[in-house]
């Protein structure tokens, strides 16, 4: 594998990233961009289903994870009509593992308004996306740049980082849109935006930051530093219990309340906030690591539920058949288990 090209900057001194400077930014950045950006489905591709997909299941959840769900989500629903047409509990399925599961509800909201609405046509524009459900600023911008080559630049973590070493100043979210559409290539919106993401991704990290092969280092007035006026909030560590019980080819699941404020709809095994009174020998299997947006889980699994007590998630439960649990809305912690004794 090819290591990253270095850009070694023709003056050592740091400039100013001045309006005349602007268009050297933006050739270095893309020129960086076409040589060492990484391989990734949604990249080779305009179709703004595809681009839409990406962009939701990308947020606040790593490329990696993203991976394996949008190739198994798109042969599911391979287009806004198959998509619009499916019930939310099998969209849902395809989604679980993701995480963030209101995003999925309202990726299916969005596929039926596009279908009723817009007689199945995306819009080209950010403005309208922004009228659609669950699509913000920064997915509207990064849709219509990408799929439409609208010249609108985007915001995220990665670019927010970017710009305020850039600049080695803290920038409200105001200000970092506002330059930021200051520096995007109005020529390649869509390769700019996918740039700068990127730059921040695999060089301009938030940790040890790749300064010596970063393409506008030439331009970088913090070199690595990030101005921070808050620190970030602190995780909640929590313990809770969990019964696994096998029965004829089923598993016991319970599935969370519709009007839960986290979850909603969806299966999981049956859990506990407190540890039982006592554990037989036989029926402790394992503990697993879970992390839910700011709280740290330690979770303990049983074989047997018999000295369990009180439910936190509903009582009774229901016997549900191997094959039929991939077609179910699961949590991502019951996925991770169930895999963990190869059910699923």
């Amino acid at each position: 594998m090819l290591s990253p090209r270095v850009y070694t900057p023709q003056k050592q001194n740091r400039a100013a990233l001045t309006a005349k400077a602007i268009p050297h930014f933006q050739r270095a950045l893309l020129t960086w961009y076409e040589a060492n950006r990484r391989d990734l489905p949604w990249r080779k591709t305009r179709d703004p289903y595809a681009i839409w997909l990406s962009e939701i299941m990308l947020q606040q959840t790593r490329v990696g994870a993203v991976l394996e769900h949008y190739k198994i989500f798109l042969e599911r629903f391979p287009n806004v009509a198959t998509l619009a047409a499916a019930p939310e509990d099998a969209v849902l399925a395809a989604w679980s593992g993701l995480g963030y599961y209101r995003r999925a509800r309202m990726l299916h909201q969005c596929a039926v308004e596009i279908i009723e609405k817009y007689d199945g046509r995306f819009p080209e524009n950010a403005e309208a996306w922004r009228e659609l459900p669950g699509v913000g600023r920064y997915t509207a911008a990064a849709i219509a740049s990408i799929a439409f080559d609208e010249p609108v630049a985007v915001v995220d973590g990665n670019v927010e980082r970017v710009l305020q070493r850039v600049g080695n100043r803290e920038l409200t979210i105001s200000e970092s849109w506002n330059r930021v559409q200051e520096l995007l290539s109005p020529a390649r919106p869509g390769d700019f935006n996918q740039a700068m993401m990127e730059l921040g991704a695999t060089i301009c990290l938030p940790r040890e930051p790749r300064c010596l092969i970063c393409p506008v280092r030439q331009w970088c007035v913090a070199q690595g530093e990030v101005p921070r006026s808050k620190t970030g909030a602190r995780q909640v560590k929590r313990q809770i219990w969990c019964s696994l019980e096998r029965r004829n080819g089923h598993v016991k699941l319970v599935q969370r309340s519709k009007k839960s404020s986290l979850m909603a709809g969806m299966w999981e095994l049956p859990q506990w906030q407190k540890a039982p009174d006592r554990i037989e020998s036989d029926s402790y299997w394992r503990t697993f690591r879970h992390s839910i947006t700011i709280t740290d889980y330690t979770v303990h699994v049983l074989h047997k539920s018999h000295a369990l007590k009180t439910s936190t998630v509903g009582s009774g439960g229901k016997w549900v058949a191997i094959e039929q649990i991939p077609h179910l809305p699961i949590t991502g912690l019951t996925r991770k288990i169930l895999k963990g004794d190869g059910i699923i």
